[in-house]
């Protein structure tokens, strides 16, 4: 895929003195208090804010936070937290500016922060007026906000429309050129990772996934859908029994490319969902109707990390089991050490999968690790985000 980067333009001498509109994905959870308890999303966007201002631009910055209702303030919407951990990061004042579609009073070498961009009216709907505004703010309009990059609103997709110049930050393109490597160009053979709870919110990464992917691993509550369509018992565990003709129909769609889907040969199971329930290892036939399926078993973890040991791309989507709960974590850990091990590329994203990576300590073994949930999940159903499109056609010219 063809886009402009930043990067390109400060390599031109084409950023100096130019006023540049970075938006930036800062959504980062808080305690009832206000207080941010977890800052990546801060820290990956001060590459791109370092960027633009070495080079010497006038630079603004904004990002959603929450939910806000659009043209209400409250006081939990905004964006004062950020911009005192994001000046702390950088080593400067970071000054919060609200009411700034209509005007912005920015020097080159400073950095100012826009208030939560969700509060503009217009803003979710892509209202083409209030584009327009933000992009007479900027000389150059950076996306690197791959968390939005699935949606078309006003300040992800719009002002990159009418900006005289949009581009990609460093974070987003990245994430371009990880998604490529992994999905377009991969290395064979490719195994994807899909789990979570319902086979119905993954369903369509499954049929896409089907058509591209050498082997294609379900794990939770997904794999006991493809466990009932292989005929297996599963006791009273978390399935979706009339989704199980799209399970069969993916295991053919594989079968008849010569690819595969594993099925669980063992499984851990429990009476009840708790973290102090007894954990019973058993052979997937002998599932009990009264057990409750919470991982897969050691057998078949070790069986699924052969194949990702031998993969050349791995793509990973959802732990296997339920590994906030120690008992049924093993299964998730075993497939984590197996990419961390692997020679493959591997990427990751969803936040489970994040929370996964992050128990194992992993993360510096994982090829690319994706900041986008939503983004990354329809970029595994084969379909093209708003911003690589706009992005994409503004660099055609």
């Amino acid at each position: 895929m063809k886009i402009l980067r930043l990067d390109e333009l400060i390599a031109r001498g084409q950023v100096a003195g130019k006023r540049v509109f970075i938006r930036a994905d800062l959504n980062v959870p808080q305690d009832d208090a206000g207080h941010i308890t977890e800052d990546t999303r801060i820290r990956a966007s001060v590459p791109c804010i370092r960027m633009a201002l070495d080079a010497g631009a006038a630079v603004m910055v904004t990002s959603h936070l929450g939910r806000p209702t659009e043209g209400e303030f409250k006081p939990e919407d905004s964006l004062a937290p950020v911009a005192k951990r994001l000046g702390e990061l950088l080593g400067r004042d970071v000054p919060l500016r609200a009411d700034w579609v209509d005007g912005v009073d920015v020097q080159p070498g400073e950095v100012v922060l826009l208030e939560n961009c969700r509060l503009n009216k217009g803003e979710k709907k892509n209202n083409e007026a209030l584009a327009k505004k933000m992009a007479a703010l900027c000389d150059i309009f950076v996306h690197d906000a791959f968390g939005t990059a699935h949606r078309a609103e006003a300040s992800t997709y719009g002002i990159a429309q009418f900006a005289p110049v949009a581009c990609a930050g460093p974070l987003l393109a990245a994430e371009i050129d990880a998604i490529t490597k992994a999905l377009a160009n991969p290395k064979r053979p490719l195994v994807a990772i899909v789990a979570g709870s319902k086979v119905s919110t993954k369903l369509t990464i499954l049929q896409s996934l089907a058509s591209k992917v050498d082997g294609l691993i379900v794990g939770g509550g997904i794999a006991n859908t493809f466990l009932l369509a292989e005929g297996r018992p599963i006791g009273k565990s978390l399935a979706e029994a009339d989704l199980v003709n799209d399970a069969k129909t993916v295991i053919a769609t594989m079968k008849a490319r010569g690819a595969e889907v594993p099925i669980p040969v063992d499984v851990v199971t429990a009476k009840t969902f708790a973290a102090d329930a007894p954990a019973t290892i058993k052979a997937a036939a002998d599932v009990a109707d009264d057990d409750l399926i919470l991982d897969i078993g050691p057998k078949t973890a070790a069986l699924l990390a052969d194949k990702l040991k031998a993969a050349g791309t791995i793509v990973w989507n959802g732990p296997v089991g339920v590994f906030e709960f120690d008992a049924f974590a093993q299964g998730t850990e075993t497939i984590a050490r197996a990419i961390a091990a692997s020679d493959a590329f591997s990427i990751a994203g969803g936040g489970d999968t994040l929370a996964a990576i992050a128990k194992y300590g992993i993360d510096k073994d994982v090829g690319y690790i994706s900041t986008g949930g939503g983004a990354f999940l329809e970029v595994l159903e084969g379909k093209t985000l708003p911003a690589f499109e706009i992005l994409a056609k503004r660099a055609q010219g």
